[in-house]
């Protein structure tokens, strides 16, 4: 019983002595940099750099990527998805608005969609909350954004998957640019 207490006091001894070479290294560590340990708090990121930035990565960008439907015959066959976005502005708060061309099945329409964007840190998470597009359905999607890739969860009525991809620069069609007056 003795040897066993004689253990735990030496290893007790060596856990509070490694313990309080570290706590010493922090503080020496903080007290060179000039920082008291109080001020050492990890950096906010600036929340209009972070919108200004969302903004230029989404507008004239387009989404290349796959999804899946969850509950199909093949619920891990993957299928094709893209998404060309014309513009993403910030309305107020967290209302933004996205301008996207939607193709789907028999339809291709531009459509103006008010979302809401939250922050998990610096990543922007997307939030579709049950939006009715006319003609299309309704929608619920949580889609986060990382630098050049997207990734998350759709539900359009009954059906719903996951989705992912990376964000490719969308290159100028024909149409999209002015014709230059020929000069004679």
């Amino acid at each position: 019983m003795a040897r066993r207490f004689w253990f735990a006091a030496i290893f007790g001894l060596c856990i509070w002595t490694v313990d309080r070479g570290l706590t010493s290294a922090q503080e020496s560590k903080s007290s060179a940099s000039g920082e008291s340990a109080a001020s050492a708090k990890p950096a906010h990121p600036d929340k209009a750099a972070l919108e200004k930035s969302f903004a230029e990565t989404l507008t004239g960008a387009t989404l290349v990527g796959h999804f899946t439907v969850v509950g199909r015959p093949d619920p891990g066959k993957e299928r094709t998805d893209r998404y060309e976005i014309e513009k993403a502005e910030k309305i107020e708060g967290h209302r933004w608005l996205i301008t996207s061309r939607i193709k789907y099945g028999k339809h291709d329409l531009k459509v103006p969609m008010p979302l809401e964007v939250y922050w998990a840190g610096d990543t922007p998470v997307i939030t579709v909350s049950n939006v009715t597009v006319p003609g299309l359905g309704t929608f619920v999607a949580r889609v986060l954004v990382y630098g050049d890739r997207y990734a998350g969860t759709w539900q359009h009525d009954k059906f719903g998957g996951h989705m992912w991809g990376m964000i490719e620069r969308t290159a100028p069609s024909a149409s999209s640019t002015p014709a230059k007056p020929k000069l004679e």
